[in-house]
């Protein structure tokens, strides 16, 4: 009878809360054993080298990816500049 008024008593959010509750607990244990396994390993200098390496070569292929629209509209734009002084528009 009691689980009863419980479950009639609104305590879906009571439930709701409690399992987002254990939901965050239980990720962040899982990250706290991660990093403390992370922090455990000895070759974590090269780890973080190769890291950012990683990152350089990505900003580099997404600097690479970016540049190349502006550079090559810059390039028309110069023709037609030399287009247009020369030419019979001007």
């Amino acid at each position: 009878m009691a689980s009863e008024t419980r479950e009639d008593g609104g305590s879906g959010p009571v439930l709701l809360a409690a399992g987002l509750a254990d939901l965050a607990l239980t990720t962040c244990g899982a990250a706290w054993a991660a990093a403390r396994g992370l922090f455990g390993r000895s070759d974590l200098g090269d780890l973080a080298q190769q890291g950012e390496q990683d990152l350089r070569a990505r900003g580099r292929l997404a600097l690479d990816r970016v540049g190349t629209g502006p550079a090559h509209l810059e390039i028309l734009a110069r023709h037609a500049r030399t287009r247009g002084a020369g030419g019979p528009g001007a």
